[in-house]
């Protein structure tokens, strides 16, 4: 949704799971309706399935055809680039991708999501070398590009340095075992919240989605939220406005689409 200053987007993972049917889709939507219905009601969706392998450019051709202006997809990059031990020998899997066809969204490609597993620990000179394969642009479209990392070692001041190099966000991931790091990077900011409650219509409790709502209210005005965790607090980031995208993503997620619908109607 719009805000004053950023644009905030909301969404979940994917748009295909059977328990939202009856839940999010009326129970008489077509499967080949959902993704329409689904990119009606929501304002982004975090895509999974290009990390696990490529994509038809008439596949993201269709999505795109499928969904409203306004919206934007983000889209996780290949397992084959970032579950690697040399990661600064990921070029031709980067390469691969971005040539895959992912231009065919056109405006309604978001940022390109790298993520890295649990057991991946930090080595700066070799995450380094993949910041620099990450390119600025494809073609003339500017790309945006976050990475999510899943090992503490990542917790110090020489990595939030490294990210500011490349400009290049960290995920804040509120996750029980994933670090949590909210220090501010570039021109955009990246949250996949990850406690949801099934017991709860909306996943989160009320004043938990107030929270959330507020702190994407100041990211997207340029702030930076306090109560969330830093590893190096100064120098304070510029402030300046910053697209800010939220997901609802797998704990209780049937309850993600009420979730994030939640959200959007609090930073209207």
């Amino acid at each position: 949704m719009a805000s004053a200053n950023g644009r905030i987007y909301t969404g979940i993972g994917g748009w295909n799971f059977a328990p939202w049917r009856g839940v999010f889709y009326p129970k008489v939507l077509p499967h080949s309706r959902e993704l329409a219905y689904a990119s009606e009601h929501l304002t982004s969706i975090e895509i999974n399935s290009t990390f696990y392998g490529s994509q038809k450019p008439a596949t993201f051709r269709k999505w795109a055809n499928e969904t409203p202006d306004g919206f934007v997809f983000s889209l996780k990059g290949p397992r084959f680039a970032t579950n690697r031990r040399v990661l600064a020998e990921a070029g031709d899997s980067i390469e691969r991708f971005l040539n895959s066809g992912i231009a065919e969204l056109g405006g309604r490609l978001g940022p390109l999501l790298w993520q890295f597993a649990p057991t991946k620990v930090f080595d700066e000179k070799d995450f380094g070398k993949f910041l620099e394969l990450l390119p600025a642009k494809l073609g003339k479209a500017p790309l945006r590009h976050v990475v999510e990392v899943r090992h503490d070692s990542f917790c110090t001041p020489a990595f939030i340095a490294l990210l500011r190099k490349f400009g290049v966000p960290v995920v804040f991931a509120e996750h029980e075992t994933y670090p949590a790091i909210a220090d501010i990077v570039g021109d955009f900011v990246y949250a996949r919240l990850q406690r949801g409650e099934e017991k709860l219509k909306a996943g989160y409790p009320p004043k938990a989605l107030d929270a959330w709502a507020a702190r994407a209210k100041l990211w997207a005005g340029g702030g930076d939220p306090k109560d969330l965790p830093h590893i190096a607090p100064k120098p304070a980031p510029a402030k300046q406005p910053r697209d800010t995208f939220i997901y609802f993503i797998h704990e209780a997620k049937v309850r993600a689409p009420a979730a994030a619908m939640a959200l959007i109607e609090r930073v209207k």
